[in-house]
């Protein structure tokens, strides 16, 4: 007789991150990419963000949201066994809903956020206009930001390199 356990369902797959990053350019930007969650609660979608991010950019300690914008978070959390340091900060009128990610010693990444509650067309336009994307000669139609795998592997940097404000991809 062969006896068998109890079929356990496997977990839902985490939806992917909706980030896109700037693509590489010779000129500094003001926004490094965007970012598109899902909610407001800073405590289930940071950590997605994290795990996304290019390996380059080094393990992310301090981030920087506006308070008005996100759900109660403590002063800091552990991501992937790394302390990261959550600072609150008044949304500034010249940069709408940001999250600022500092790695020491290696560079600043700002990414406007796109609202959870947008529709595909209205984060598409956001994107385009923040990141340049529907400039006449750029070879494609604007579009949200491109789903990344929830918690794959990070991904790469252009030549630019860390500490920069140039693009990166």
């Amino acid at each position: 007789m062969i006896s068998t356990a109890p079929s356990v369902p496997s977990p839902l797959p985490l939806p992917p991150v909706r980030l896109r990053l700037a693509p590489h350019g010779a000129l500094p930007r003001r926004i490094d990419g965007m970012w598109w969650p899902y909610s407001r609660d800073l405590l289930t979608q940071l950590p997605k963000l994290l795990a996304a991010l290019p390996s380059a950019w080094g393990d992310i300690t301090g981030v920087t949201v506006d308070a008005t914008a996100w759900s109660a978070a403590p002063g800091r959390m552990v991501v992937a066994n790394q302390v990261v340091r959550l600072h609150k900060a008044p949304a500034s009128p010249h940069a709408p809903d940001r999250v600022v990610l500092l790695s020491p010693g290696l560079g600043r990444w700002d990414l406007q956020v796109i609202p959870p509650e947008a529709t595909k067309e209205a984060a598409a336009l956001l994107t385009a206009t923040a990141l340049d994307d529907g400039r006449p000669g750029a070879g494609g139609e604007a579009r949200p930001p491109a789903p990344t795998a929830a918690a794959g592997p990070r991904g790469q940097v252009g030549p630019a390199g860390r500490g920069t404000r140039a693009p990166r991809w």
